[in-house]
């Protein structure tokens, strides 16, 4: 657990740099949002964040996201907080989602399937107010990212404009290339998300300003700002260095596993099952780079 102080320290400088790009680039009229990634830190970081003005928390793992929501100290001191999921989602996890209290954005939405999935949770739900989403986009073209490819953005943002009235879309999502070195200039990653808004604004009709740029954590947020990022997810430079991951995280990918490896309709079983192993091989190689770069 980090020390108050080192939170405090922490944030206010995150904040202030944020800031200070934001004067650089707009001279103030950009928006940027911050969002705290808490995941495998304790509840006492959360509210030493939380009382330090922090909103917006992210979080990787279900299990740990539904942990965290029912503690009751978050529960008691926590009532405005505002949390993401920022890591790969299971289809079958889809239910536990929609359920958590205070859900402000999942930000990867990664399939045609998983948006028609949350659609369906929330329907039964009855949820009063939509759920923002983002679309998550492999920028990097690297196979052990999850996203959907950038020829397929469009095609993903209009089904959840046309198909899926309890989403709001709210915009994209990557993560980028974990080799790309600032020394070497601008990100192409980061380039490339650009150009996909573009591609959206044009194919779907909508306007620039509305749709949002998620891009940039703890080693390059100051950068994606300057490219024009409005949300950024910083975890270790305000919270230090990631923890071991809980048993609960290690039994929630192996759970996960166990119940979509389960067999299905018969014709379907060995696809399925295939289909499985690849995502699970997404997840398990995606969350042990997130870990290093967030």
């Amino acid at each position: 657990m980090a020390s108050t102080s080192s939170i405090q320290t922490a944030l206010k400088a995150v904040n202030a740099n944020i800031q200070s790009q934001i004067s650089k680039k707009t001279g103030g009229a950009q928006n940027v949002r911050l969002v705290a990634v808490t995941k495998t830190k304790p509840v006492e970081d959360i509210i030493t964040a939380y009382e330090c003005g922090q909103r917006h928390f992210g979080e990787n793992y279900i299990i740990e996201l539904e942990e965290k929501t029912r503690h009751p100290k978050i529960i008691d001191i926590c009532r405005e907080i505002k949390w993401h999921f920022i890591g790969h989602l299971q289809t079958n996890k889809a239910k536990n989602l929609v359920a958590i209290p205070n859900l402000y954005m999942c930000e990867t939405v990664h399939s045609e399937k998983l948006a028609k999935k949350l659609q369906k949770e929330l329907e039964k739900a009855g949820k009063t107010e939509k759920l923002k989403v983002l679309v998550q986009v492999n920028t990097s073209g690297e196979e052990n990212k999850n996203g959907v490819s950038t020829s397929k953005v469009s095609d993903l943002v209009n089904l959840i404009l046309t198909k899926c009235p309890e989403l709001e879309f709210t915009g994209l999502m990557t993560i980028g290339s974990f080799d790309h070195s600032l020394a070497d200039g601008v990100n192409p990653d980061f380039i490339k998300l650009l150009k996909c808004r573009d591609d959206v604004c044009r194919r779907c009709n909508l306007q620039v300003e509305d749709v949002e740029l998620s891009m940039g954590m703890s080693h390059d947020y100051e950068h994606a700002i300057e490219l024009g990022s409005t949300n950024v997810r910083v975890g270790s430079t305000i919270f230090g260095a990631r923890n071991p991951p809980k048993q609960s995280q290690n039994q929630e990918v192996l759970k996960e596993k166990d119940e979509e490896s389960q067999p299905q309709e018969a014709n379907d079983s060995q696809h399925i099952t295939k289909a499985t192993d690849q995502e699970d091989v997404l997840e398990n190689e995606t969350a042990r780079l997130q870990e290093l770069a967030i």
